[in-house]
Parts: structure tokens; sequence; C-alpha cells
């Protein structure tokens, strides 16, 4: 990637508190323009490391740049960069409008132009007419909304964004991730958002890592990454995955995956023999009906009715398969204590390192 293409790069980036490594030799580079999001648990590094690019730190290691300038040691406000925070930050005591000029008023912008650029970004994110009111009269969402205003008004070459939509009920989020994103495609900013939530990284970014203990485990568009996780924690955190632990026989021409409880299903013909792990999404699974073909049986555990499919937990040899059935009006889930038959779609299996 040139350095003209470069939004942020992160180079063997790592970073402690006193012993304890919250990043472990980081590196990732995210284009010019791209809506990037860092995804993991609690405690994977995700909001250290964007707190390392908006410049609350400095890493003990590496380097990072925002587009051709190394800002490693650069303080924050000599980055370019805009971060929106999880609580929004906004003054009480200040208007809508005041909350918006105050990066403008901090970098000394003559005020007819500071005029101009409130109104203008009150009006990309939807605010017009707001600017007289108090944070205090606002929604959570048009109080992100502010804070989002605040950020991009300065003009930023990244924007940064930590949980900006955990403070919001379920429904308002699904919203204001869709205007989230339509923001970003408006102004082309480059822009990092971090989240513990699978559905929104999936719904909103070009591309995301995926980190656990302070390393990045996979990189890559959400179906990607989805649909080839790279090990167990991937397959495990993107999702719900059946994970089956086996081997890879060869018999006669026919490559097959052998596991607990008589478990044999097909494998490709590419696959390499030995210990394996096998990854299975429960849509990837069916209940077979009478006179279809089946691989292996098992006993219902539990359902649970998720709207527009029902999940049902069924116990094959010990283990409890999860096994996704779309719901439809009138038909009735199957009880816990059946037993059922099931069916492996060959071209869903996943296999990874054990």
């Amino acid at each position: 990637m040139t350095e003209n293409a470069i939004g942020v790069a992160v180079e063997d980036v790592t970073f402690a508190y006193g012993t304890t490594v919250i990043l472990d030799r980081v590196s990732l580079a995210v284009p010019r323009g791209e809506f990037f999001a860092f995804l993991g648990p609690s405690g994977s590094g995700k909001t250290t490391l964007l707190r390392l690019i908006a410049g609350f730190g400095q890493p003990q290691r590496g380097r990072i740049r925002v587009g051709a300038r190394d800002v490693t040691e650069a303080p924050p406000w000599d980055r370019n960069v805009g971060m929106v925070f999880q609580n929004y930050a906004l003054w009480p005591h200040m208007t809508v409008a005041e909350n918006v000029a105050f990066g403008l008023h901090r970098r000394r912008v003559p005020r007819p132009e500071v005029a101009r650029r409130v109104e203008a970004a009150l009006a990309l994110v939807g605010l017009e007419g707001y600017g007289g009111r108090r944070p205090a009269q606002l929604s959570g969402g048009q109080q992100q909304r502010v804070a989002l205003a605040r950020t991009v008004v300065i003009e930023p070459e990244v924007l940064l964004l930590d949980e900006p939509l955990s403070n919001l009920d379920a429904q308002l989020r699904v919203e204001m991730r869709a205007e989230l994103r339509a923001l970003q495609r408006k102004t082309g900013l480059t822009t990092i958002f971090v989240t513990h939530d699978q559905e929104e990284a999936n719904a909103i970014s070009d591309r995301m890592a995926v980190l656990d203990g302070g390393r990045i485990q996979q990189v890559g568009r959400p179906v990607e990454l989805y649909d080839n996780p790279a090990n167990r924690f991937v397959a495990g955190f993107l999702g719900t995955a059946n994970l089956i632990e086996g081997e890879i026989v060869r018999e006669g021409a026919a490559s097959l995956f052998r596991g607990p409880g008589g478990i044999v299903l097909p494998a490709p013909g590419t696959a390499r023999t030995g210990r394996t792990l096998l990854a299975l999404r429960p849509q990837a699974l069916a209940i077979a009906e009478e006179g279809r073909p089946a691989q292996f049986s098992g006993e219902v555990q539990r359902t649970e009715f998720l709207g527009g499919h029902v999940r049902y937990a069924i116990t094959v040899a010990g283990m409890v398969f999860h096994v996704d059935e779309a719901h439809l009006r009138g038909r009735e889930a199957l009880p816990p204590g059946t037993t059922v038959r099931l069916a492996a779609d060959p071209d869903q299996l996943t296999f990874l390192e054990p």
C-alpha cells in the first residue's frame, strides 16, 4: 500500500502497564476512506489501540502513522484525528452550537468561519435548528449526533469512534449505526470503530480486526471472517459455532472427518490427514425429515425462539450442538426429549488447527 493510500498504519506496536502486556506486536493498515472496526471481548486491547492512535498514550515499541506522518510521539492535538467517546463528553453548560464550535475556537478559527462550519456540521448530522438547545434537552441519539458534529467540524483526517452506540437502546442502536455508515460515506473519512458487538461490526464495517489477548487474530471483510475463521477463537467469537474435535482420514479415494460418538462427515480431498477441529455454523445443520439422508442423530435438549428462527440445543454423543431452523407461522418447535436426525451441508464445513 502506498503512503498516499494509507489512512492509519500501526506497525509492530507493543503497549504495557508495568509487566502487564495489553498489546503485543500489533500491526495493521487501514486504507484511506475505509470504515474499519476493532472487534473483541473486554480486555482484548481494542480500546487501548484506539487511544494510542488518538495520542492518549505512547507504545513502548513500534510506531503509528496517520497518512504519511509518523505520529507516534505527537500529542493528540497535533495528529489531525477526531475522537467520539463512549459517553459523548458534551459540556452541559454549553449550547449545542457552542459544543460543536469548541474545537474550532481552540484552533483560533475566525468567528464567521466558525459559524459557517458549525451550521454545516449540524446539517450533516440532521440537527438543523438545534444549535440553541442544551445537551440535557436532547435524546441519547441526538446527543450522539452532537458529539459527531463536534468531531467532524474540525475536519479531521481520521475519525475514531469508541463504542459510541453502547448507551442507546436496541432499536436506536440499529438506526444510529445506519446513520453512522451514511455519514462516513458522505464525508469519505477514514473511520475506526471500536465495539464488542459482532452484529454492529458486521453491519457497518468494510473490514475489521478481531483482537484477543492483545493480539490480532484475523483481519478481513466481515463475511470472510465469518465464513473462513482463522482459528478456534474467531470461529467461536463471530456468531455461534459448533466446534468438534476429531481427525481426517483417507478411505480409498475419499477423505472423511471422524468425530466422537460415531460422527462421520465428508472432508475436502485437499484436507490434511490427522487431528483437526471442525467448525459448523448452526444454519449449516438441518433436522432431517423422515426418509431424508442424515449423518448422525441426537436429542433435543432445549429450544429458543429468536424471532426469525428457532435455535435448538441438541445433545450428540455428550456434546451440545446448536441447530437453527427458520420459524414459520403455525410451525411448532420440537419439544425437549425429541430424538432427531441431523444432516450437515458438506459445503459449509470449516476445518481448523485443533
